[in-house]
């Protein structure tokens, strides 16, 4: 799951555990359905693996024959829904349904749109809160995909205007959102609550076979521009030319590809079998636990960031990590990692020096080196957020 859709998850998992009326409303191809509490709990171990989802039905096969599995999930929401409708019939049924009173919380990004916004308006009382994760595809267009800065241009100005109370995942997405709010007429309400960490136990045993010999680094995240993997590739390309004491140590690179990065993909794709740099994807949350806890490190050299939760994981594990100078990572993990601007490769070589020397004084980490970090929980979210909403 990518940092949002965990996100998504910890707020179905608390509101689950609320004593008031749930419902859970979701777009598919053909219309939203609207479920209850009982279809969203139905739901939930669907969404995290642990039940199958069911048959397509003929819709799904239908609608989404390219889709297997989404034709699935769309059939088992139909079947598990309390009513549906096509966008122009939303406002009906959400009125229809859903008490005086109700709070609507958007927490993803998707679902920002006029059609949702004013159907939940006809509810008599409706609030809606959105969290905002970050304003990155504003801020920093080149590293959006295409066509997207466009639209999430839109789905913030519809926010700015409708939402009765924003949550940011930090102080610094608000000021960025803010700004942006300011320029079109309305900031509303506020709320900064820190996305809670949850770290999954490493499991060594789904771990690939082919690994480097450690010492090796692990960088975590989508292969998108922003992310700065060309940083890396640079980096070990000089400590190929000219190995540190101990030679190069391993570089795994954990996640799937994105876009707009054609050149770091081709930096990839030639990769020979003995280099000491392997991609991977598709790892599950233990397995990527059980590299990050016998790692020398994560490196994060992002130009941009709205909260980046794999630093935060890894002080969890007590791993160090080296990260790029931004406010985010100031404001939420202080003084923990080592900080090193992407413009200073100097500086970067010297601390993958000093944490590849510092892991070869050990078998394993102890607990003196473990630096125990203090992580935000869900439940110091989820305490001013429920009060709020």
């Amino acid at each position: 799951m990518t940092g949002v859709d965990r996100v998504e998850l910890a707020y179905l998992r608390t509101l689950l555990d609320q004593p008031t009326p749930l419902f859970a409303l979701v777009r598919t191809t053909l219309g939203f359905t609207l479920l209850d509490r009982n279809g969203a709990a139905t739901l939930l171990p669907r969404l995290t693996g642990d039940a199958p989802w069911g048959a397509a039905d003929l819709l799904g096969r239908l609608s989404q024959r390219h889709a297997p599995e989404r034709a699935k999930a769309e059939s088992d929401l139909r079947r598990l829904c309390i009513a549906r409708a096509r966008p122009r019939g939303l406002a009906r049924m959400l009125a229809r349904y859903l008490p005086a009173g109700t709070a609507y919380l958007n927490v993803g990004h998707a679902n920002l749109s006029a059609v949702v916004f004013a159907a939940v308006k006809t509810v008599a009382d409706a609030r809606i809160t959105v969290l905002i994760h970050d304003t990155i595809p504003l801020d920093y267009p080149a590293y959006a995909a295409p066509g997207v800065p466009a639209v999430f241009a839109d789905r913030l100005a519809r926010v700015g205007a409708a939402a009765d109370l924003v949550i940011y995942n930090s102080a610094q997405s608000r000021r960025d959102a803010e700004r942006h709010f300011a320029r079109w007429g309305r900031v509303p309400p506020a709320l900064v609550a820190h996305l809670g960490v949850e770290v999954a136990k490493p499991d060594p045993t789904a771990l690939p076979q082919d690994l480097p010999p450690r010492p090796y680094f692990v960088t975590l995240g989508t292969i998108e521009p922003r992310k700065n993997h060309a940083l890396l590739l640079d980096l070990w390309d000089d400590m190929l030319r000219d190995p540190p004491p101990g030679g190069c140590p391993g570089l795994l690179i954990v996640g799937r590809r994105g876009w707009n990065n054609a050149e770091v993909f081709r930096r990839l794709d030639a990769l020979g079998p003995t280099a000491p740099i392997r991609e991977i994807a598709g790892l599950d949350d233990g397995a990527v636990a059980a590299l990050l806890a016998n790692s020398a490190g994560l490196l994060f050299p992002s130009f941009a960031e709205g909260f980046g939760l794999p630093p935060l994981e890894a002080a969890v594990l007590g791993v160090p990590s080296i990260c790029n100078n931004l406010e985010i990572y100031q404001e939420i993990l202080g003084n923990y990692p080592v900080y090193a601007p992407v413009n200073d490769r100097y500086l970067w070589r010297a601390a993958l020096g000093e944490l590849t020397r510092r892991s070869g004084r050990q078998s394993g980490m102890t607990a003196e080196d473990k630096m125990r970090f203090l992580a935000p929980s869900w439940a110091d979210h989820f305490k001013p957020v429920l009060g709020l909403t």
